[in-house]
């Protein structure tokens, strides 16, 4: 298992489709996972300490583990299949329950819980940038920098 950080969310175009961007904490690869637009506006939310005036989703699961004194230990990326990434939310007593990738980051993001993603599937969709493409990747932290979550909300049904 590797542990990641969230670069991001982005829009990618032409198609409209919300991106997160993970990276190695200790490597020089990628991962984007292509994610719905209600997820990508609860990870942009949470990344940019947006508090809405009531609790959406991820910060109601949240105040629920708080309430129930069952912290999050942990989540983990653990397979990649079809196009498809499953990822697992591991609790300090030791239960695992399944739950979308995208939801487990928004939830990890809330709770400052560390991401961990399984090697296979690093290897599988994992990317490494250039260094020649690390210019092209600072101008994606830097759109990150001044992008809203409201403008995920563009072309969603």
């Amino acid at each position: 298992m590797r542990e990641i950080d969230v670069v991001g969310v982005r829009v990618e175009m032409p198609s409209n489709q919300p991106i997160v961007l993970l990276r190695e904490t200790d490597g020089d690869r990628y991962l984007p996972i292509w994610i719905g637009a209600v997820e990508a506006t609860a990870i942009a939310f949470a990344q940019q300490g947006v508090v809405p005036p009531r609790p959406l989703t991820h910060d109601l699961m949240k105040n629920l583990l708080e309430a129930l004194g069952q912290p999050l230990a942990e989540v983990r990326i653990s397979e990649v299949r079809d196009g498809v990434f499953y990822a697992d939310l591991v609790f300090a007593s030791g239960v695992e329950v399944s739950a979308r990738t995208s939801d487990s980051i928004a939830l990890a993001l809330r709770t400052g819980t560390r991401i961990l993603c399984e090697e296979t599937v690093l290897d599988e969709a994992g990317i490494v940038v250039p260094d020649e493409q690390e210019a092209e990747v600072e101008k994606f932290r830097e759109f990150l920098d001044q992008v809203t979550p409201e403008d995920f909300d563009a072309g969603s049904t």
